[in-house]
């Protein structure tokens, strides 16, 4: 098919930050597979653990309890607060299952008939996927274009500003859904206040707020969720990418009080939460909790992002800013960012475009001082030469 474009090169191997081609060119991996390969390519001990459960057992669907499957739910909800966890295979099943959620607590609200209450109320710039349900809470037209009508049932409100929200958050509304940090529009975070005030008005008004956690969620921003640091408790949250290390798996996390709301019937998936996708997911937990990644994470990224800013003093004329937190960096542009990517390819870096005009620097949560400084190094030299010609 050609939704995709004519891949640069043919990927045969990883290791740790590195991937490498078919002639051995290593490359400087600042994508991580889209915030995906959040210990780093291959890392021995989940290797090792994937290999083990390929070994016992790969596949046994949810008609029978699944060990580590429940292992891993009882360390998100460890992570997350009192409540359940769904499994699926990726970050757009976890979010549809989300908007699946808002509808069944709509229906609740009006008495168990037909949900009056059934709107999503999400962010301008959002991304949350390219399945129907998806695809309705993304109001971008490269995402919509084409394939509709879209699912109704969703307004959209501005990103950090709450005035627009509580204009929207009426009687018809069932939920609210925003990314902690807005990945694919351009990488956006919450602020801290909103987050506050976001979920003050859901609670005044009865609605949930969901947040997706699908590409800064797993420690990327320098804590497990990203919106942690705003001392927020959210009503659900959706989480995939970075929580398999490599192996796609996907999942929801829903409180205590609207854990019931999915019932036998009104959900389920063949392949979501299989033992080998658990076996994967646990081992990258394993390996953030006993390397202490998240603490690196904190800890390196201040240090990396006084380089990047040292490169938005340097090169004004190219870098308009930074955006971002933890090992999740946007550097907004007033050069062509898809030329940037190639540029850095050539230099043998991988980095990946979002949004309007924006690079994202993605590394894995393993990612060294030195490879960092790596990063800024060949940014240093990319932006050098695009202002010589």
């Amino acid at each position: 098919m050609k939704n995709y474009g004519s891949p640069a090169f043919n990927a045969v191997r990883g290791e740790g930050v590195y991937l490498y081609d078919e002639n051995d060119t290593r490359f400087l991996d600042f994508g991580s597979g889209i915030a995906v390969t959040s210990v780093g390519h291959s890392h021995p001990k989940w290797v090792k653990a994937v290999q083990e459960q390929a070994a016992t057992l790969t596949h046994c669907s949810n008609l029978y309890g699944i060990p580590g499957q429940q292992k891993l739910a009882d360390r998100l909800v460890e992570q997350a607060g009192p409540g359940r966890v769904l499994f699926c295979n990726s970050g757009a099943e976890a979010n549809e299952a989300l908007i699946k959620l808002a509808r069944l607590h709509g229906q609740q609200l009006s008495g168990g008939k037909e949900a009056k209450r059934f709107t999503v109320v999400a962010a301008e710039n959002a991304f949350h996927g390219r399945t129907f349900g998806g695809m309705g809470a993304t109001p971008q037209e490269k995402i919509q274009g084409g394939f509709r009508p879209m699912l109704e049932g969703f307004k959209f409100g501005q990103l950090n500003n709450i005035e627009s929200f509580d204009q929207l958050v009426d009687d018809s509304v069932a939920a609210v859904f925003i990314e902690s940090i807005q990945g694919e529009g351009g990488i956006f975070p919450a602020d801290e206040s909103f987050l506050q005030e976001l979920r003050a008005l859901c609670t005044e008004r009865g609605a949930l707020l969901m947040l997706d956690e699908v590409q800064c969620g797993i420690g990327r921003s320098g804590h497990f969720f990203a919106f942690e640091k705003s001392g927020v408790k959210p009503d659900a949250i959706g989480m995939a990418k970075g929580l398999g290390g490599g192996f796609p798996i996907g999942a929801i996390w829903v409180s205590e009080p609207y854990a019931d709301l999915f019932q036998p019937s009104s959900h389920g998936t063949t392949f979501g939460g299989s033992p080998l996708a658990c076996a994967a997911a646990n081992a990258t937990l394993d390996i953030i909790e006993a390397d202490n990644l998240i603490d690196e994470v904190a800890t390196n990224s201040s240090i990396w992002h006084e380089g990047l800013q040292d490169l938005i003093k340097k090169y004004p004329q190219h870098i308009a800013g930074m955006r971002g937190a933890g090992y999740m960096v946007g550097l907004p542009l007033h050069t062509d960012a898809l030329a940037v990517t190639a540029a850095a390819r050539a230099k043998n870096m991988l980095i990946v475009p979002a949004g309007k005009n924006t690079i994202r620097l993605l590394p894995p949560l393993t990612a060294t001082l030195k490879e960092l400084a790596e990063s800024v190094r060949i940014l240093d030299e990319v932006f050098a030469e695009l202002g010589k010609n």
